[in-house]
């Protein structure tokens, strides 16, 4: 099976996001992509259709929008 990806920007919003998505689909299951810390990879969170974080990327390459942290223009700084 393949992984989905959780985008996040290191917010409280987002880590309790990241915390309910591990406890309910398994750390095995998902990569945590945290864009603060890894911002090589904003561009490929947009690419992927990212407009806001948390989001959850599935499997199949649909995005979850998560409740709201912020937009892709505040992660970018």
């Amino acid at each position: 099976m393949l992984k989905s990806i959780f985008y996040h920007a290191g917010c409280p919003v987002c880590v309790s996001a990241e915390h309910d998505i591990v406890s309910l689909i398994g750390n095995q299951n998902v990569e945590i992509v945290h864009l603060g810390e890894q911002k090589n990879r904003i561009g490929e969170a947009e690419q992927r259709g990212v407009k806001s974080v948390p989001a959850l990327l599935t499997p199949t390459g649909n995005v979850l929008h998560l409740n709201f942290g912020a937009s892709m223009a505040d992660v970018k700084g």
